[in-house]
């Protein structure tokens, strides 16, 4: 079975989840013209996480000819307060079935490490979260749903940026996980880039735990090289002059992408996380996904 697409309104992000000046059914009603099969969701789109509100939004993804394979959340698992990362593993849990509410057994929900708080050490802030992530794991067992861990930069409304943004911190937070059935990685290509490090090299250590993947991809500035961009601990961060556009038209080599996908049978979805130039470029980018699908991936 090839890999089917999904997309994701990061253009949209804060309008949704931020001001609320847009709600997650004005999205899903926009999406309907994209050649897409899925609809990603991210928690902070939904208003109440009770069942009628999430009947709703499910009948709106459904009727506008979607699936709901992969949900969004950003747990804070590295908290120094004992009591917030309780609160985040509760947060976790509670997203967990929301994911299973809309998009059944084998839908992907997203975890993340948590923030990089400058006084949690990397020794504590790996247990922390190995801790955390093993006392969600029962109720993804459960409920069917397969928790992705991402290689993030940052969630949008965090202080601090990803504590396992680094390719070395996050192998070894995915090492002392061995969970791999309800557990795996959500592999994204461009947030490599942003923490300094090799797209290609950090999918051949984690391809064989691959279970959802986000494709965007990114442009230097005129003149600019990433060394330039560069900060002091190997990270570019979230640069202007590293910029979204066209999946495909970036500094990701997306034919060594999908050919080590390939090797390794990958069957789960890829969702695109695009438009921040608006929804021609996302059409753009599917497109591109589609035809480097149906060449790397027999029917």
């Amino acid at each position: 079975m090839r890999p089917r697409i999904s997309a994701f309104p990061k253009c949209y992000l804060e309008q949704i989840a931020g001001e609320r000046s847009m709600s997650v059914f004005d999205w899903i009603e926009m999406a309907r013209p994209l050649d897409a099969d899925g609809l990603e969701m991210y928690d902070g789109f939904f208003t109440s996480l009770e069942a009628d509100y999430l009947d709703q939004v499910g009948e709106a993804i459904s009727a506008a000819g979607f699936l709901m394979p992969m949900l969004c959340c950003s747990p804070d698992f590295t908290n120094p307060d004992a009591d917030a990362r309780k609160r985040a593993i509760e947060r976790e849990v509670a997203m967990i079935r929301v994911t299973h509410h809309l998009g059944g057994r084998g839908a992907v929900c997203r975890v993340l490490s948590g923030q990089r708080y400058p006084d949690v050490h990397r020794e504590q802030g790996i247990a922390w979260v190995a801790q955390c992530i093993e006392q969600v794991l029962p109720v993804a067992r459960e409920h069917g749903v397969i928790l992705g861990l991402e290689n993030h930069y940052k969630d949008g409304f965090w202080k601090h940026p990803e504590f396992a943004q680094k390719q070395e911190v996050f192998l070894e937070l995915l090492a002392a996980i061995p969970e791999r059935e309800f557990f795996g990685v959500q592999y994204d290509p461009s947030n490599a880039i942003v923490a300094g490090d090799d797209p290609l090299d950090l999918l051949r250590h984690v391809a064989d735990r691959v279970v959802s993947m986000h494709a965007s991809d990114r442009y230097l500035a005129e003149g600019t090289t990433l060394e330039e961009l560069r900060q002091s601990d190997g990270t570019l961060g979230y640069s202007p002059d590293l910029r979204h556009g066209v999946t495909g038209q970036g500094l990701n080599d997306y034919d060594a992408i999908f050919s080590i996908l390939a090797g390794h049978n990958y069957q789960g979805w890829i969702s695109i996380e695009d438009g921040m130039n608006g929804l021609d470029e996302m059409a753009q980018s599917l497109a591109f996904l589609r035809r480097m699908v149906a060449k790397h991936f027999a029917p």
